[in-house]
């Protein structure tokens, strides 16, 4: 019998902010449970094991079957997030859900390998820069790449805050110059912003500072144009300039 899946919430159609799909229309699958806890986490009530009451045990046909409902059975990208959903067996959603149509895309830091990778469409590796307080595993990292293989689309995205974070993005682009790299300025939480930088009032509780977010994408901007690093991509995350930091858009 398959293991159920900890589903912390499902809500859709909306639109991915980030990364290579940033704009595709999506329905988000949050699971439950992470093996990181970010300094800057913006996502706590699906990386905390005190929320885990809020985390449902689901089967991947009941998961399928509320995407298809939202969707009202239309084919839809299906952004599978968290936490960290490599923890969870999602190998039977993959399955079933291209059966029904569906494609996937799976966002991770890249700290657990799994060989059903190879089963997703997009796999979107976001390795934590140094002001998450995390360290990165760099054989955990390249063993994600090769577990996803060369039939799904794998990307780097990395959030940056300062020049650490800038730096740590300029290793992994070198670490894995063959994958198409985006960098995204961070979004500082009310409770956990990085001291000590621009972006401390960064965001109030719902609505972003936008004279603060466009200070930091120009920044940013400036230091990739300044160094001549014309492969990469840089975005800012879509969805906070629409909805701000509410949850479940």
């Amino acid at each position: 019998m398959d293991k159920k899946i900890l589903v912390n919430e499902i809500f859709g159609p909306t639109i991915q902010g980030e990364g290579a799909l940033i704009g595709k229309p999506t329905i988000f699958v949050r699971t439950g449970s992470c093996d990181y806890r970010c300094h800057w986490c913006d996502t706590l009530y699906a990386v905390l094991p005190e929320y885990r009451h809020e985390w449902t045990p689901m089967t991947a046909e009941a998961i399928l079957e509320e995407v298809a409902r939202l969707s009202a059975g239309h084919p839809i990208l299906i952004t599978i997030s968290g936490g960290n959903p490599a923890l969870q067996p999602l190998e039977p959603l993959l399955d079933i859900g291209h059966q029904c149509g569906f494609t996937f895309a799976l966002e991770t830091q890249g700290s657990v390998a799994r060989s059903w990778f190879a089963k997703l469409d997009h796999l979107v590796l976001s390795p934590k820069p140094p002001s998450s307080a995390m360290s990165t595993d760099w054989e955990k990292l390249a063993a994600c790449v090769a577990a996803a293989g060369s039939q799904t689309h794998t990307v780097l995205k990395i959030v940056v805050f300062d020049e650490e974070d800038y730096a740590y993005a300029r290793r992994v682009g070198a670490a894995l110059p063959h994958l198409p790299i985006y960098l995204q300025i961070g979004n500082p939480t009310p409770l956990q912003s990085v001291q000590g930088t621009a972006d401390e009032t960064f965001f109030s509780s719902q609505q972003p500072n936008l004279c603060a977010m466009e200070q930091h994408l120009s920044w940013l901007l400036d230091r990739v144009t300044a160094d001549g690093w014309n492969e990469v991509t840089v975005l800012p995350q879509l969805h906070v300039l629409l909805w701000g930091n509410k949850r479940g858009v």
